[in-house]
């Protein structure tokens, strides 16, 4: 059985069923939850590799799940694609804002979404390329080694994708990234509409950088920058 953990986590029993057909065709192995509360106590306790989340829950919605598992050490680090029927930004936002990395609208497209998840997992389990020096930007110091980031010698905690959202900037300091260019280098995929994904975590990648959120610099039409 493959050790990759996929767990899906929808109140539509026909919904789980595909999802988990294809996951399993793919070599995948998976949990099932159909709320709130079974998902956050499955979460806990098998730590899987990547979470298929459902907005609209029984008992406690997706977003609370959401909130939970980024207040905890322990589950912060599992990436979590978000589904959902809603599609709004600001429903979109909130879930980045409380942990989420991704999230696919219903209906959705299977083949497109197993791409992202595959693009997940391979992000999360790619060791940094050996030769790889520390990144350091104006108080910012940032080890693909150890997968380290410090903001004036203090540690901060980045998600996954925050952290290679931030290497990517830190790679090219002085250089404007389209989001176009960040979709494809972070998210590993290019799909049309999905600029605010990049807004989003840009945001969010402020706030955890506190006094030092300034080095990332927005250019106006086109993208961000690091300071160089």
């Amino acid at each position: 059985m493959s050790d990759t953990l996929i767990l899906v986590v929808d109140d539509e029993q026909d919904i789980r069923d595909l999802l988990v057909f294809n996951l399993k065709r793919e070599g995948y192995a998976t949990l099932e939850a159909a709320d709130g509360v079974t998902a956050l106590e499955l979460a806990r306790r098998c730590k899987p590799s990547l979470i298929l989340l459902d907005i609209m829950l029984p008992r406690m919605n997706g977003l609370d799940v959401c909130r939970e598992l980024g207040s905890d050490r322990a589950t912060a680090n599992i990436p979590i694609i978000m589904l959902t029927a809603r599609g709004d930004d600001v429903d979109r936002i909130v879930g980045f804002e409380l942990g989420a990395d991704d999230y696919v609208v219903k209906p959705f497209n299977t083949r497109e979404l197993l791409l992202r998840l595959r693009a997940m997992l391979r992000r999360k389990n790619t060791p940094p390329e050996a030769e790889e020096h520390v990144l350091r930007c104006h108080g910012v110091c940032l080890d693909p080694q150890a997968h380290r980031v410090t903001v004036n010698d203090s540690p901060v905690e980045l998600t996954a994708i925050q952290f290679c959202l931030l290497q990517e900037l830190m790679r090219s300091q002085g250089c404007v990234r389209s989001r176009e260019e960040l979709l494809s280098s972070v998210w590993d995929y290019q799909f049309e509409g999905y600029d605010r994904t990049v807004d989003t975590h840009i945001k969010r990648l402020r706030a955890r950088l506190g006094e030092c959120a300034d080095i990332i610099e927005t250019v106006r039409g086109i993208g961000y920058r690091c300071k160089g």
